[in-house]
């Protein structure tokens, strides 16, 4: 319930920016497109980031998490536009889930894609985990709902995982731009137990296992309901 009191008043806040994007004549499809190029834009600046940068420079995460959190907005924004031109339509909805899971897979692609290049190995293996996560949240619902059951429930939804990853990319890139580099190490681990991108991968890892949870949740609910 608090989290749909949060979205509601986020959605508040979004009304001048709707009433603007209204005028220029711009449809929720297209707001949909616009978000899935800013995505595909972050994972782009981490796989340049990969190639070009250097082992803990914090800047292409930070930018990433920026340039992430600005294609959320737009994720939100194209089902608002549609409600209020009245131009919700079944392939609408179709085209933004459809998008939304490329935009999901293309977001985990820069982030694996960076984190092996940097050898931080074990955390691109959570990253895939968290990305068959995202899918099979999304998958069950959609399976759940063309049974006929409604499949809503759990904590680790799109909007959460976007939020969790945008916001956790920031906070390492901030901190490290102002702290420098740190590590906690012990002699019995190949690889330190805390270092600066574990502000980064560690809410990954979360988000790994609950975003599987939720599917099990989802799943286990669809059980109960049929």
């Amino acid at each position: 319930m608090e989290w749909e009191k949060i979205k509601k008043s986020t959605y508040k806040l979004l009304d001048p920016i709707i009433v603007m994007v209204q005028k220029t004549g711009v449809t929720p499809n297209g707001i949909t497109t616009i978000g899935f190029i800013i995505t595909i834009l972050s994972s782009a600046i981490l796989v340049y980031g990969a190639e070009k940068g250097t082992r803990g420079d914090s800047s292409y995460i930070l930018w990433f998490g920026i340039v992430l959190l600005t294609a959320g907005i737009f994720d939100m924004l194209d089902g608002q536009l549609a409600r209020k031109t009245g131009k919700m339509t079944k392939f609408g909805a179709l085209y933004d889930s459809v998008i939304d899971r490329y935009s999901e897979m293309f977001m985990f692609f820069g982030i694996a894609y960076y984190l092996v290049s940097y050898d931080y190995f074990l955390s691109s293996i959570f990253t895939f985990i968290a990305m068959i996560g995202s899918i099979m949240v999304s998958y069950t619902r959609a399976r759940a709902e063309g049974l006929g059951v409604e499949c809503k429930v759990g904590l680790m939804q799109r909007p959460e995982r976007i939020l969790t990853i945008g916001i956790s990319a920031i906070i390492y890139g901030i901190i490290t731009k102002n702290i420098g580099e740190f590590k906690m190490e012990v002699d019995w681990l190949p690889f330190p137990l805390f270092e600066n991108i574990s502000l980064f991968t560690i809410p990954i890892f979360f988000l790994a296992i609950l975003s599987n949870l939720t599917a099990i949740q989802r799943l286990n609910h669809c059980r109960n309901k049929m």
